[in-house]
């Protein structure tokens, strides 16, 4: 499990475990908070395609879909 605040994911950097679309490494483009600072949307982009994906943030502490940083 990848221990992730909401506070630092803008601009970090994960791998994706399961290659799609030739689209390996994402960086964290745009967190949007509420009123209770609880996170409403989370948007990664492709590094290679700079196609972005509005994910539940949520889902990058499983290290079985995501991996902290740009790994090989």
């Amino acid at each position: 499990m990848n221990k992730i605040s909401p506070k630092v994911l803008l601009n970090s950097k994960w791998t994706k475990m399961k290659v799609t679309k030739k689209e390996k490494h994402f960086i964290v483009t745009k967190v949007t908070f509420d009123d209770e600072q609880k996170v409403t949307e989370c948007i990664v982009e492709a590094a290679i395609t700079k196609s972005e994906y509005n994910i539940n943030w949520r889902d990058l502490k499983d290290a079985t879909i995501w991996r902290m940083g740009w790994q090989k």
